[in-house]
């Protein structure tokens, strides 16, 4: 994959890239919402802890699917408090190491439960081997 922050546009603001190509010859998945749903249905009430469990469940698909983080293209980060950006920020940071996905970060009236207070979405790449 190649990432694509060309210097004639402002740098990205956090932990991600501008944009993101994958070449053919390739296997695609695309991973729905994961929202902070432990194993045993419940869900936890902290913030942080909600972001960990949404993350852990992302990766948990990545894994199942035979990849990782490096393989991220897209990712989409929901949120319903602007006021969780910066501790979500750190969170996300803690999972996706060096890599860089193209990302979209919105803040939303509301999930589609109540008690959820982020959903992240994504999309991977990895090459045929």
């Amino acid at each position: 994959m190649k990432k694509h922050n060309p210097s004639t546009i402002a740098a990205p603001a956090g932990a991600y890239s501008n944009g993101v190509s994958a070449p053919g010859g390739g296997r695609w998945l695309h991973i729905a919402g994961q929202v902070a749903i432990d194993l045993d249905g419940t869900v936890p009430e902290s913030f942080e802890a909600q972001a960990h469990v949404a993350w852990r469940n992302l990766l948990a698909v990545l894994a199942d699917a035979g990849m990782g983080v490096a393989d991220l293209v897209k990712v989409n980060h929901f949120l319903v408090d602007a006021g969780d950006m910066a501790a979500y920020a750190a969170v996300r940071a803690g999972y996706l190491g060096d890599a860089r996905p193209a990302s979209t970060l919105l803040i939303v009236q509301a999930l589609a439960r109540p008690a959820w207070r982020v959903e992240i979405d994504a999309v991977a790449w990895k090459a045929q081997g």
